[in-house]
Parts: structure tokens; C-alpha cells; sequence
């Protein structure tokens, strides 16, 4: 989780490879009218997530109940929205890939295929609650991708 530009995708497909694990590109999941909402800079409303979480709750839940494993790649910037997406599945667990605003602004500008663009970001940052470290493993996202994985394992015991 975290704002965009923080290296959720990257991260995440590294690590489900690393795994073996499934990987689910959030960003992937949105209506396109969120899309092309956020494509032209507009923030995204609870509203508009509402359907996205509740899609990638039930992704979650599925990939529980058959007793497999997944890594998803999801901004999760409030803590209802992690609740949302964690639901009863208490083996969901959260990294946070904290990065400055001036890290994210940096690596958003130079991101040329993606929607979300550097004229999200200010409300991204508005809407993030920090995860604390009892809910989330807290990384900084300028770690190499080497050390983030290796402190997610390492944690999570996988």
C-alpha cells in the first residue's frame, strides 16, 4: 500500500515471483470511468472507490477460502479502506511503501503509461492515513527493491 509512485507494482510482482504467489495489480480493477477520472487529475471520492474495494475484498476472500496465497498491489490510503479490503480475512497483512512527497513527485513524473499521474498526488497524500506499525510493516520506499523484499519476508516469516 501507499501513495502512487511508491513502488507498489513493482514491489509486488517481485515478491509474488519471488513466492510463487498471484499477483493482482489494483489499479487494474478500477471502472474505467475511475480511470479516466484519475487520468484527468481529478481525485478519486470514497464513492468511487466504493466498488473497487469491494471488488478487491472479494478477490481477497476467494483467494482465502480456497487457502492460497496472493500479494495485491493497492494504494489502501485510509484505514476504513483497509478494513474494507482485510474484512474477516485476519491472515491479510499490509506494507506500507512510505516515500516522501518529493520521492513520489520525482518518480511520477518520470511514469509515462499510467493514469495516475503527478496531479494526483497532493490528494493522495491528503487522504493517506499512515498505517502504524501494528497495523502495517513500514518500509521506505527508497530502499532497493532487494532490502524491501527481504524485510518483508523476514517479518512475515515467508
Amino acid at each position: 500500500m501507499g501513495a502512487a509512485g511508491a513502488g507498489k507494482t513493482t514491489l509486488g510482482l517481485a515478491l509474488a515471483a519471488e513466492l510463487g504467489w498471484r499477483f493482482v495489480e489494483g489499479d487494474d480493477q478500477h471502472p474505467a470511468r475511475n480511470i479516466e477520472k484519475m487520468r484527468r487529475g481529478d481525485a478519486l471520492t470514497d464513492a468511487d472507490r466504493a466498488p473497487w474495494l469491494a471488488a478487491l475484498h472479494a478477490t481477497v476472500a476467494r483467494t482465502a477460502e480456497r487457502r492460497e496465497s496472493l500479494v495485491l498491489a493497492c494504494s489502501a490510503l485510509k484505514r476504513r479502506y483497509r478494513e474494507i479490503l482485510r474484512g474477516n480475512c485476519r491472515q491479510v497483512r499490509f506494507v506500507y511503501l512510505k516515500a516522501s512527497e518529493a520521492e513520489l513527485a520525482r518518480r511520477l513524473s518520470a511514469r509515462t503509461a499510467h493514469f495516475a499521474g503527478p496531479g494526483l498526488l497532493k490528494s493522495q497524500l491528503a487522504a493517506l492515513e499512515e498505517p502504524s506499525g501494528d497495523e502495517a510493516l513500514i518500509v521506505d520506499a527508497r530502499w532497493p527493491p532487494e532490502q524491501v523484499l527481504g524485510a518483508i519476508r523476514k517479518e512475515f516469516g515467508i
